[in-house]
């Protein structure tokens, strides 16, 4: 069975691989230059006192090759569930060579485990290689973009790449058992892996960790010139590295808000027409009333900011390749467990 679920995917595989070694030459061929770029640039800024400048010029080299690797690695674990996962049982019900298989010298259950851990570690294996090459090719980017629990980045590097193509592959062979199509079961496949990824990036790995929060209130200011200045503190400053899970407003009740309301269009005086107009220091007790207003009404607001410091970077990696991989296991499981029922 073993050399069998070979023969059947060596074609595949060995597509597969030549486009990785493909990639790992353009690779080996552009990552010198970018170290020797940020020699010449970033680690000498300090000398010519231009750091801001060359770490801007850096982050910006070959932006192209950067955000097509990213992709590259956001994507492949999907294919690999369309043409990999998806066609492994759909296929077998499309032919009808499932009466075939599942009757001769091997059980239904064991056909099954074998494709499976044999075409899933050779996805995750094809992954993991990928994801080794771009980590290696992107890591001068990285120390200068300070970036890597951005979403991102952080699913295009080290070992998360592995859990997606785990968990990609299963999930097709999955729709492939159930849908018995291999288009319709390509289509369920993709969806459910991206809505899977997308769930896992806003709503789960934020909480993998408490996160940590930095707040201030808003104020009003008003300097020598005599021009009002209203100061917000749109970006509050966090760690380097650290990826910004959420910026509220919060009032003094402790509510989330979108519009504070807090900028009246000004002091109105009526004045009756042929009557003296207001004297200078009637017109200043006004000005300095809407003031005062105006900085007890943004006095009861403040922005928070929540978010999940840099150095928890490998600990989310861990998890979130852990419950991929597990996810994966026992979705593998209960395909084994579903063969071996009656499916003709």
């Amino acid at each position: 069975m073993i050399w069998l679920t070979w023969r059947q995917f060596r074609t595949q595989a060995a597509i597969a691989f030549g486009a990785l070694m493909v990639v790992a030459v353009v690779l080996l061929l552009t990552g010198p230059h970018i170290v020797h770029f940020y020699d010449t640039t970033v680690a000498t800024c300090q000398v010519k006192n231009d750091c801001s400048t060359a770490r801007s010029t850096f982050v910006r080299y070959d932006l192209l090759v950067q955000n097509g690797l990213n992709a590259l690695l956001i994507f492949v674990p999907a294919l690999i569930g369309m043409f990999w996962g998806a066609p492994l049982v759909a296929r077998e019900f499309e032919t009808g060579t499932f009466r075939l298989a599942w009757t001769e010298g091997v059980t239904r259950r064991w056909w099954m485990a074998t494709k499976l851990l044999g075409v899933g570690l050779a996805s995750m294996a094809l992954a993991g290689l990928l994801s080794f090459m771009v980590t290696w090719w992107a890591s001068p980017i990285d120390r200068v973009n300070l970036n890597r629990l951005s979403p991102g980045v952080f699913a295009s590097r080290d070992i998360v790449p592995v859990g997606y193509a785990a968990l990609a592959f299963v999930l097709g062979v999955a729709a492939g058992l159930f849908v018995r199509r291999t288009v319709p079961a390509i289509a369920v496949a993709l969806v459910s892996f991206f809505a899977t990824r997308l769930g896992m990036t806003y709503l789960v790995r934020p909480h993998f960790a408490a996160p940590l929060s930095v707040s201030r209130n808003y104020w009003t200011s008003r300097p020598k010139s005599g021009h009002i200045v209203f100061s917000y503190p749109m970006n509050l400053p966090t760690p380097p590295g650290a990826w910004e899970v959420s910026n509220k407003t919060i009032n003094s009740a402790g509510q989330v808000v979108s519009n504070i309301g807090c900028v009246p269009n000004g002091v109105t005086i009526h004045v009756p027409k042929g009557a003296t107009p207001p004297s200078p220091a009637v017109l200043q007790a006004a000005n300095q009333a809407y003031l005062k207003a105006l900085h007890v009404c943004l006095a009861s607001f403040r922005q928070v900011v929540t978010y999940q410091p840099a150095s928890r970077y490998w600990p989310f990696q861990w998890y979130e390749t852990a419950i991929f991989v597990g996810a994966a296991l026992l979705l593998g499981g209960f395909c084994v467990w579903r063969v071996s029922r009656r499916l003709a």
